[in-house]
Order: structure tokens, then sequence, then C-alpha cells
């Protein structure tokens, strides 16, 4: 699965060398963060407008619509988790109301597919991990800071500040016992 500044999604097999679909033409906002869920069965596509998009892949035209899109947060959706069997996801970016982590739904309609929004992150949150184990999700945020949020209890665990610069990657080990963030520095 490629994504590109240009907007445009394009997904390939190891064995072709031509693309098997295309999700997105170039010409739409550019691509933030891309990932099939654990069952490889759908694809997410965050973008610098503030959208998530989810296509099943198994698709048979070569420019599918998205079964689900909507807008996550106001500015931007910079990454996102697939939580459980997909039908909940995470996401993280910047709105206009700080609520910069979200928790959504995607059995349900748009309008009520948000279940919880976390007023975390000043200036956005850039970067996003769940721990399936502990039920937990760990943000990085533009200004240095990184959260830790049980989306059993919907609230902030944790928040400290792990870097002077914006946390750019997250890394969480097999056992959950550890993560590493890495930053813009």
């Amino acid at each position: 699965l490629t994504g590109a500044q240009d907007g445009s999604v394009r997904m390939f097999e190891w064995t072709r060398p031509q693309q098997l679909v295309c999700f997105r033409q170039a010409g739409n906002a550019r691509v933030t963060r891309m990932y099939f869920n654990s069952q490889g069965n759908k694809c997410g596509v965050a973008d610098g407008e503030g959208f998530l998009s989810i296509w099943q892949v198994n698709q048979t035209t070569s420019n599918p619509k998205p079964y689900l899109s909507w807008q996550c947060h106001s500015k931007t959706t910079s990454d996102f988790a697939f939580i459980t069997s997909s039908s909940l996801v995470a996401t993280s970016g910047q709105s206009n109301d700080n609520r910069n982590v979200c928790l959504w739904d995607t059995l349900v309609s748009s309008g009520n597919s948000l279940i919880h929004a976390f007023t975390c992150h000043d200036h956005g949150a850039t970067v996003l991990q769940y721990a399936p184990k502990h039920q937990l999700l760990i943000s990085g945020g533009r200004k240095g800071y990184t959260c830790i949020f049980d989306i059993r209890q919907r609230q902030i665990l944790h928040t400290f500040q792990a870097h002077e610069s914006a946390v750019k990657a997250l890394a969480l080990d097999p056992s959950e016992d550890y993560f590493v963030t890495g930053s813009a520095e």
C-alpha cells in the first residue's frame, strides 16, 4: 500500500509490476498514515484535512469507494489505530477544540460514531500506538508530551514530557512491557 503527498493511494502485489487498485487518485489531501487491519481485509488512510477513510481490500473495481469516510479532526488526522476487530478505531490529530485523540465506532451511523474524545496535546497529537494486552493507547504530541489512555475507562492515566520537540514515532515491544518514543530533535 502506497500513499503520496498528492493524496493518491495505490495497492500493489509483490509479484506484479502494475498496481492492483487505486483507492484514491491524485488531487486529494496528502496522506499522513495508512494501515491494514490485523485480518488484512481492510485498509485505512488518514489525511492532512482531518479525514479517515476505510476500504475493503478485496475490491474488484479499479477505483473503489471507501465504505467509511469521515472527518475525525478539524485540521489534520496524523495517525490512527485499528482496535479489536477493526470496528473500533482510535485517531490522533489536531482539532480546533483540542480533542486530539478520539475513539470511533465504525458500526454506527456517522453522526453517532464518536465514542470518546480526549482533550490533550496542545497543538495536536502526532502519533498513536495501541497496546491491546493492556487496552491502552499511547500518544505523542507536537510539544513533546506523551499521554497514556485507558480505553476501557476512557481516561488519561499519565502525561509526561518525553522530548523538547514533537514526538514523531512510537514503538511498543511485543510483550507490552516497554515503549519507545522518537522525536524531531
